[in-house]
């Protein structure tokens, strides 16, 4: 049963070796689903200062949302056409296209271990 009410949790690993490489992950709990999208603000300051209580300065902080999707998801919703436009719109290479490179990737590795 999955909790409508359940805010996933973005990690890092703390060392440099680590088994995700510096890339964030999420503990998902068994009756909760990995989200299909996340929400993250972006948050900049903006060079501009207004005074706080005390009176000090403080830098004045502006927040965009941004809205990171699943590729999966959209992978086994989408027709190959509608994926390869999103895909495009992200800068990456057309679905056979990455998917031949993957596979001459994998093959370098195998004949190096072999």
């Amino acid at each position: 049963m999955k909790n409508k009410n359940w805010i996933p949790e973005i990690y890092y690993e703390e060392e440099d070796d680590g088994m995700t490489s510096h890339i964030p992950f999420i503990t998902v709990p068994d009756e909760e689903e990995m989200p299909k999208m996340l929400f993250i603000f972006e948050s900049r300051e903006t060079g501009e200062f207004e005074p706080g209580p005390d009176g000090s300065d403080l830098p004045v902080t502006q927040i965009d949302l941004h809205q990171y999707a699943d590729m999966q998801c959209l992978k086994e919703k989408l027709d190959l056409e509608t994926y390869d436009k999103v895909r495009k719109a992200l800068d990456l290479a057309p679905m056979r296209e990455a998917a031949a490179a993957g596979q001459k990737i994998t093959e370098r590795i195998r004949n190096s271990v072999s």
